[in-house]
Protein backbone atom coordinates (compact mmCIF):
# COMPACT_ATOMS: atom_id res chain seq x y z
CA UNK A 1 0.00 0.00 0.00
CA UNK A 2 1.24 3.20 -1.12
CA UNK A 3 2.91 4.85 2.39
CA UNK A 4 0.97 8.05 1.56
CA UNK A 5 -2.42 6.25 1.75
CA UNK A 6 -4.82 7.61 3.92
CA UNK A 7 -8.46 9.28 4.33
CA UNK A 8 -9.12 11.89 1.82
CA UNK A 9 -13.42 11.91 1.82
CA UNK A 10 -13.37 15.96 2.19
CA UNK A 11 -10.15 18.25 1.70
CA UNK A 12 -11.32 21.25 2.39
CA UNK A 13 -9.85 24.84 1.43
CA UNK A 14 -8.96 27.22 4.03
CA UNK A 15 -8.13 30.74 2.39
CA UNK A 16 -4.99 31.57 4.15
CA UNK A 17 -6.35 35.69 4.45
CA UNK A 18 -9.30 34.68 7.14
CA UNK A 19 -7.84 34.04 10.60
CA UNK A 20 -11.19 33.32 12.03
CA UNK A 21 -11.68 30.45 8.95
CA UNK A 22 -8.50 29.03 9.85
CA UNK A 23 -8.84 28.61 13.59
CA UNK A 24 -12.52 27.44 12.64
CA UNK A 25 -11.01 24.55 10.22
CA UNK A 26 -9.73 22.64 13.51
CA UNK A 27 -12.66 21.87 14.56
CA UNK A 28 -14.17 20.92 11.40
CA UNK A 29 -14.65 16.64 10.45
CA UNK A 30 -12.73 17.28 6.92
CA UNK A 31 -10.28 14.48 6.54
CA UNK A 32 -7.88 17.55 5.09
CA UNK A 33 -7.29 21.08 5.41
CA UNK A 34 -6.10 22.87 2.64
CA UNK A 35 -4.68 26.13 3.49
CA UNK A 36 -4.37 28.22 0.64
CA UNK A 37 -2.13 30.84 -0.31
CA UNK A 38 -2.85 30.71 -4.29
CA UNK A 39 -5.57 32.54 -6.80
CA UNK A 40 -8.06 33.23 -4.49
CA UNK A 41 -6.35 35.57 -2.40
CA UNK A 42 -6.12 39.20 -3.12
CA UNK A 43 -2.97 40.66 -4.45
CA UNK A 44 -3.10 42.61 -1.08
CA UNK A 45 -3.34 40.08 1.21
CA UNK A 46 -0.50 37.23 -0.47
CA UNK A 47 2.13 38.60 2.55
CA UNK A 48 -0.51 38.57 5.44
CA UNK A 49 -2.09 35.29 4.29
CA UNK A 50 1.51 33.53 4.26
CA UNK A 51 2.12 35.04 7.54
CA UNK A 52 -1.27 33.75 8.89
CA UNK A 53 -0.99 30.34 7.65
CA UNK A 54 2.31 29.68 8.58
CA UNK A 55 1.48 30.81 12.16
CA UNK A 56 -1.62 28.84 12.36
CA UNK A 57 0.36 25.54 11.61
CA UNK A 58 2.84 26.47 13.78
CA UNK A 59 0.35 27.00 16.60
CA UNK A 60 -1.24 23.51 16.01
CA UNK A 61 -4.52 22.28 16.63
CA UNK A 62 -5.11 20.47 13.30
CA UNK A 63 -5.29 17.04 15.64
CA UNK A 64 -5.23 14.11 13.15
CA UNK A 65 -6.45 16.41 9.83
CA UNK A 66 -3.98 16.18 6.93
CA UNK A 67 -2.07 19.64 6.98
CA UNK A 68 -2.09 20.81 2.94
CA UNK A 69 -0.56 23.97 2.25
CA UNK A 70 -1.51 25.71 -1.50
CA UNK A 71 1.50 27.61 -2.57
CA UNK A 72 1.12 30.29 -5.83
CA UNK A 73 2.89 29.04 -8.57
CA UNK A 74 6.75 29.26 -9.01
CA UNK A 75 6.19 31.70 -11.87
CA UNK A 76 3.93 34.41 -9.72
CA UNK A 77 6.01 37.13 -7.36
CA UNK A 78 4.70 34.73 -4.35
CA UNK A 79 5.38 31.22 -5.19
CA UNK A 80 9.03 30.88 -4.15
CA UNK A 81 8.51 32.97 -1.32
CA UNK A 82 5.48 31.10 -0.46
CA UNK A 83 8.22 27.35 -0.31
CA UNK A 84 10.42 28.94 1.62
CA UNK A 85 8.02 30.10 4.38
CA UNK A 86 6.08 26.83 4.37
CA UNK A 87 8.92 24.36 3.63
CA UNK A 88 10.34 23.18 6.95
CA UNK A 89 7.31 24.34 9.46
CA UNK A 90 5.82 20.95 9.43
CA UNK A 91 2.47 20.57 6.98
CA UNK A 92 1.98 17.14 5.82
CA UNK A 93 1.51 18.20 2.02
CA UNK A 94 2.58 21.14 -0.16
CA UNK A 95 0.47 21.53 -3.18
CA UNK A 96 1.30 23.21 -6.08
CA UNK A 97 -0.50 24.21 -8.90
CA UNK A 98 -0.39 24.57 -12.99
CA UNK A 99 1.59 21.36 -13.07
CA UNK A 100 1.13 20.03 -16.78
CA UNK A 101 4.27 17.94 -16.88
CA UNK A 102 6.93 16.21 -15.41
CA UNK A 103 9.31 19.08 -15.36
CA UNK A 104 6.83 21.25 -13.56
CA UNK A 105 7.00 18.20 -11.28
CA UNK A 106 10.53 18.21 -10.58
CA UNK A 107 10.69 21.91 -10.61
CA UNK A 108 8.32 22.18 -7.64
CA UNK A 109 10.34 19.27 -5.90
CA UNK A 110 13.84 21.18 -6.57
CA UNK A 111 12.49 24.87 -5.18
CA UNK A 112 11.09 22.82 -2.10
CA UNK A 113 14.29 20.77 -1.46
CA UNK A 114 16.65 23.95 -2.05
CA UNK A 115 13.65 25.77 0.83
CA UNK A 116 14.69 22.52 3.00
CA UNK A 117 11.56 20.46 3.12
CA UNK A 118 13.69 17.55 0.93
CA UNK A 119 10.87 14.56 2.70
CA UNK A 120 8.44 16.48 2.55
CA UNK A 121 5.32 15.01 0.17
CA UNK A 122 3.60 16.84 -2.76
CA UNK A 123 0.07 17.19 -3.86
CA UNK A 124 -0.47 18.46 -7.31
CA UNK A 125 -2.84 19.95 -8.86
CA UNK A 126 -4.65 19.06 -12.57
CA UNK A 127 -6.05 22.03 -13.93
CA UNK A 128 -5.54 22.30 -17.75
CA UNK A 129 -6.44 20.13 -20.93
CA UNK A 130 -2.63 20.03 -21.43
CA UNK A 131 -2.51 18.37 -17.56
CA UNK A 132 -4.91 16.00 -18.40
CA UNK A 133 -3.04 14.76 -21.63
CA UNK A 134 -0.18 14.37 -19.70
CA UNK A 135 -1.46 13.18 -16.38
CA UNK A 136 0.45 9.86 -16.52
CA UNK A 137 3.64 11.65 -17.05
CA UNK A 138 2.99 13.91 -13.80
CA UNK A 139 1.88 10.71 -12.00
CA UNK A 140 4.56 9.00 -12.27
CA UNK A 141 6.85 11.58 -12.08
CA UNK A 142 8.34 10.63 -8.05
CA UNK A 143 7.23 9.13 -5.46
CA UNK A 144 6.63 11.69 -3.44
CA UNK A 145 3.35 12.47 -4.99
CA UNK A 146 0.48 11.63 -2.25
CA UNK A 147 -1.97 12.77 -4.32
CA UNK A 148 -3.29 14.33 -7.33
CA UNK A 149 -6.08 16.91 -7.01
CA UNK A 150 -8.73 17.52 -9.86
CA UNK A 151 -9.36 21.47 -10.47
CA UNK A 152 -12.43 21.12 -12.18
CA UNK A 153 -13.57 24.78 -12.26
CA UNK A 154 -10.68 25.73 -14.10
CA UNK A 155 -10.69 22.73 -16.60
CA UNK A 156 -14.15 23.50 -17.65
CA UNK A 157 -13.26 26.82 -18.54
CA UNK A 158 -10.32 26.20 -20.05
CA UNK A 159 -12.49 23.62 -22.54
CA UNK A 160 -14.96 26.37 -23.04
CA UNK A 161 -17.20 23.69 -21.74
CA UNK A 162 -20.42 23.69 -19.72
CA UNK A 163 -20.90 22.70 -16.03
CA UNK A 164 -23.97 19.83 -16.05
CA UNK A 165 -25.33 17.47 -13.15
CA UNK A 166 -24.18 14.53 -15.28
CA UNK A 167 -20.61 15.84 -15.46
CA UNK A 168 -20.76 14.65 -19.40
CA UNK A 169 -18.39 17.27 -20.55
CA UNK A 170 -15.83 16.33 -17.93
CA UNK A 171 -15.55 12.65 -17.49
CA UNK A 172 -13.04 11.79 -20.08
CA UNK A 173 -10.79 14.14 -18.40
CA UNK A 174 -11.37 12.85 -14.84
CA UNK A 175 -11.22 9.21 -16.01
CA UNK A 176 -8.21 10.00 -17.54
CA UNK A 177 -6.92 11.38 -14.84
CA UNK A 178 -7.92 8.77 -12.05
CA UNK A 179 -6.35 6.02 -14.34
CA UNK A 180 -3.22 7.67 -14.27
CA UNK A 181 -3.01 8.49 -10.77
CA UNK A 182 -3.98 4.41 -10.14
CA UNK A 183 -1.74 3.07 -12.21
CA UNK A 184 1.19 4.99 -10.27
CA UNK A 185 -0.19 4.12 -6.70
CA UNK A 186 -1.18 7.96 -6.16
CA UNK A 187 -4.25 9.32 -4.16
CA UNK A 188 -6.76 10.97 -6.59
CA UNK A 189 -8.77 13.77 -5.61
CA UNK A 190 -12.34 15.21 -7.40
CA UNK A 191 -12.86 18.87 -7.78
CA UNK A 192 -15.40 21.56 -5.95
CA UNK A 193 -18.58 22.42 -6.90
CA UNK A 194 -18.79 26.20 -7.14
CA UNK A 195 -22.29 26.16 -6.58
CA UNK A 196 -21.76 25.76 -3.03
CA UNK A 197 -25.99 25.99 -1.71
CA UNK A 198 -26.91 23.23 -4.58
CA UNK A 199 -26.26 20.65 -2.28
CA UNK A 200 -28.19 18.07 -4.74
CA UNK A 201 -25.49 18.78 -7.17
CA UNK A 202 -22.57 18.10 -5.18
CA UNK A 203 -23.96 14.86 -3.53
CA UNK A 204 -24.39 13.79 -7.06
CA UNK A 205 -21.22 14.43 -8.14
CA UNK A 206 -19.70 13.33 -4.58
CA UNK A 207 -21.20 9.64 -5.65
CA UNK A 208 -20.19 9.68 -9.14
CA UNK A 209 -16.79 10.56 -8.64
CA UNK A 210 -16.89 7.52 -5.66
CA UNK A 211 -17.71 5.09 -8.24
CA UNK A 212 -15.66 6.34 -11.00
CA UNK A 213 -12.99 5.97 -8.24
CA UNK A 214 -12.12 8.80 -6.39
CA UNK A 215 -10.44 9.12 -3.18
CA UNK A 216 -12.52 11.99 -2.12
CA UNK A 217 -13.67 15.71 -2.95
CA UNK A 218 -12.18 19.04 -2.75
CA UNK A 219 -14.85 21.41 -1.22
CA UNK A 220 -14.66 25.09 -0.62
CA UNK A 221 -17.62 25.15 2.51
CA UNK A 222 -17.99 23.36 5.68
CA UNK A 223 -21.92 22.81 5.10
CA UNK A 224 -20.19 20.24 2.17
CA UNK A 225 -18.65 18.30 4.65
CA UNK A 226 -21.38 16.07 5.42
CA UNK A 227 -21.89 15.06 1.80
CA UNK A 228 -18.68 14.07 0.87
CA UNK A 229 -17.60 12.47 4.13
CA UNK A 230 -20.96 9.93 3.49
CA UNK A 231 -20.10 9.69 -0.06
CA UNK A 232 -16.93 8.06 0.40
CA UNK A 233 -17.11 6.13 3.58
CA UNK A 234 -17.43 2.93 3.21
CA UNK A 235 -20.89 1.54 4.11
CA UNK A 236 -21.20 -1.45 7.33
CA UNK A 237 -22.59 -3.86 4.37
CA UNK A 238 -19.10 -3.30 2.21
CA UNK A 239 -16.87 -3.79 5.10
CA UNK A 240 -18.72 -6.99 5.98
CA UNK A 241 -18.62 -8.02 2.41
CA UNK A 242 -14.71 -7.56 2.59
CA UNK A 243 -13.93 -9.30 5.58
CA UNK A 244 -16.48 -12.27 3.80
CA UNK A 245 -14.48 -12.62 0.47
CA UNK A 246 -11.11 -12.05 2.44
CA UNK A 247 -12.39 -15.41 4.59
CA UNK A 248 -13.87 -17.62 1.80
CA UNK A 249 -10.46 -17.13 -0.76
CA UNK A 250 -8.25 -18.09 2.10
CA UNK A 251 -10.72 -20.86 2.76
CA UNK A 252 -10.96 -22.19 -0.64
CA UNK A 253 -6.84 -21.47 -1.13
CA UNK A 254 -6.68 -24.09 1.50
CA UNK A 255 -8.75 -26.61 -0.27
CA UNK A 256 -7.08 -26.08 -3.50
CA UNK A 257 -9.55 -23.94 -4.97
CA UNK A 258 -8.29 -20.55 -6.66
CA UNK A 259 -11.67 -19.00 -6.59
CA UNK A 260 -14.72 -18.57 -4.71
CA UNK A 261 -18.32 -17.46 -4.95
CA UNK A 262 -19.41 -14.72 -2.33
CA UNK A 263 -23.10 -13.25 -2.56
CA UNK A 264 -23.31 -14.87 -5.94
CA UNK A 265 -20.49 -13.69 -6.92
CA UNK A 266 -17.17 -14.72 -8.44
CA UNK A 267 -14.13 -14.13 -6.62
CA UNK A 268 -10.53 -14.40 -6.98
CA UNK A 269 -7.29 -12.73 -5.33
CA UNK A 270 -7.52 -9.58 -7.00
CA UNK A 271 -10.85 -8.73 -5.00
CA UNK A 272 -9.11 -9.67 -1.48
CA UNK A 273 -6.55 -7.29 -2.62
CA UNK A 274 -9.64 -4.12 -3.48
CA UNK A 275 -11.13 -5.83 -0.21
CA UNK A 276 -8.10 -5.40 2.52
CA UNK A 277 -7.50 -2.04 1.05
CA UNK A 278 -11.38 -1.18 2.16
CA UNK A 279 -10.63 -2.65 5.44
CA UNK A 280 -7.48 -0.35 5.70
CA UNK A 281 -9.41 2.63 4.49
CA UNK A 282 -12.75 2.19 6.82
CA UNK A 283 -10.31 1.59 9.72
CA UNK A 284 -8.57 4.37 9.25
CA UNK A 285 -11.36 6.86 8.93
CA UNK A 286 -12.95 5.20 12.11
CA UNK A 287 -9.46 6.31 14.14
CA UNK A 288 -9.62 9.72 12.87
CA UNK A 289 -13.31 10.32 13.51
CA UNK A 290 -12.49 9.25 16.50
CA UNK A 291 -10.28 11.73 17.03
CA UNK A 292 -13.10 14.48 16.34
CA UNK A 293 -14.51 13.95 19.79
Amino acid sequence: MNKHFRPRRSMLYVPGCNTRYLEKAKGLPADSVILDLGDPILIAAKEDSRRNVVNAVKQGGYGAREVVIRVNDLESPWGHEDIKAVAKIGADAILFTNIEGRDDVLTALEALDQAGGKDTPVMVMIESPLAVLHAEEIASASDRIACMIMATSDLISQMHAHSTKDRFPLLTSLSMVILAAKAYNRGVVDGINSHIKNMEAFEYACRLGRDMGFDGKSLVHPLQLTYANDAFTPKTAEVNTAREIISALSAANAAGRGTVVVNDRLVEHHHVKAAQRLLNLSEMIAKLESSYV
